[in-house]
């Protein structure tokens, strides 16, 4: 069975997804946030225009400015782009003034980085003011299901208008995907509205909250039950609900402590919490992953451990190597690890074998909300991974024993 837990904790909202009582997606945010910073949208100010790096650092009121990079000016469709990539000082100048959107937090020591490639998600679809193109998600499967909404994507949009119709919109009627679609050109046309008026840096638009976004977002089908042990929150969230998924408010439940076991201890969500952020975390066949983070990537050292198999040495070496991409596939989400991920598998000397943990691990990241890429075997025989980095890792202390809380979001 599936379900979704929501707990708060004191100013934390936390998420967990869980598939028969195992943990599989983890997210929270401080309850006193109005909502995340990644796809807010703001009037800003060109600062500096740098031709050799061909970018511009735009001031749209945080701390530190804000990174353009070129091909995030130029037009969002590849075919409506000119064949020669012009110089970003004849698109920008100094004290200019743009509407840009967030695509990444501020990481370290770098600003956040901003795009012009504009896109408002809804329940059912992604709608892009500007990028004149239909585009479905990869995950729904069958030519005809993919066809039917690629016909409807075209009957709903306007010219110059995109859309990219999400998983949630598997089956949906037009009248529903119209219904999103017209609310997103709204909030878009609205968004316009204030940025003639606004000074700039100024926020035009900020993303929605933790319980918005788990309604538009993760809220899908498979979800068998919804789990929320705050009245607060579980009010908005059937207000939401009543509004983007009627369907699935007899899902919704509302957690009565039972006696001291608050949701998350109920479900052992805090000690698979702790299991997940340890440096060494152990595999059911007893061998174990050892991660080590720097600035730049991720490594992950694969080890037998314990683990001696039942017939030969290379039997127990693939076996081990199976079950560990699977839990890496999983930790990657919990941990919300972002960049170049280095996976150093146990040697395997049938190319078989090397091809199955590589499909397998292939098969298990199409699950991550995140875009995620297994890149190939190299000439060491690692195993490269990427994954979209949008916010710092989710290292929390509030996860480690005896620590104090920071930030996880959707």
């Amino acid at each position: 069975m599936r379900r979704m837990l929501v707990h708060k904790q004191k100013d934390w909202l936390q998420i967990a997804v869980v598939d028969n009582n195992r943990l599989h997606e983890f997210y929270m945010e401080k309850t006193e946030d109005a909502g995340q910073l990644v796809g807010s949208v703001y009037k800003g100010k060109v600062i500096n225009v740098l031709p050799g790096m061909q970018a511009a650092f735009v001031d749209i009121g945080l701390p530190k400015n804000a990174f353009l990079y070129i091909d995030d000016l130029l037009h969002p469709h590849l075919e409506r782009q000119s064949k020669e990539k012009p110089h970003i000082n004849q698109l920008l100048s100094p004290g200019q003034e743009l509407i840009v959107q967030v695509m990444k937090e501020p990481l370290g020591s770098k600003g956040a980085r901003v795009t012009t490639h504009f896109s408002l998600p809804g329940r059912f679809l992604v709608y892009m003011p500007e990028a004149d193109y239909i585009g479905i998600s990869k995950k729904v499967m069958g030519e005809a299901e993919r066809s039917r909404m690629r016909t409807i994507g075209e009957q709903i949009r306007l010219p110059g208008e995109g859309v990219i119709l999400r998983t949630a919109a598997i089956g949906e009627s037009s009248d529903a995907l119209q219904g999103d679609v017209r609310f997103l050109r709204e909030l878009w046309q609205g968004i316009e509205l204030r940025s003639r008026s606004a000074a700039a840096p100024a926020l035009l638009h900020r993303e929605a909250d933790l319980v918005h976004r788990l309604v538009r977002d993760l809220l899908t089908v498979e979800m068998d039950e919804l789990w929320i042990d705050d009245r607060t929150a579980y009010a908005k969230t059937e207000t939401l609900m009543k509004q983007m998924a009627p369907s699935m408010i007899p899902r919704l439940r509302l957690y009565e402590k039972q006696g001291q076991a608050s949701l998350f201890q109920h479900y052992r969500i805090n000690e698979q919490l702790h299991d997940a952020f340890e440096r060494r975390v152990r595999l059911g066949c007893g061998g174990d992953l050892v991660w080590d983070q720097t600035e730049a990537l991720t490594v992950i050292d694969v080890n037998t451990g314990k683990y001696v198999g039942t017939r030969d040495l290379e039997d127990t070496v693939f076996r081990t190597n199976l079950e560990a991409a699977e839990q890496i596939a999983r930790l990657m989400r919990i941990r919300d690890v972002g960049g170049i991920i280095i996976v150093d598998f146990i040697d395997m000397e049938k190319e078989e074998h090397r091809n199955q943990v590589m499909q397998l691990l292939e098969r298990l990241v199409l699950q991550d909300r995140t875009k995620c890429q297994v890149v190939g075997w190299t000439r060491l025989g690692l195993l490269e991974i990427t994954r979209k980095k949008v916010r710092d890792q989710a290292v929390s202390p509030m996860l480690q024993r005896g620590g104090t809380s920071t930030s996880r979001q959707v």
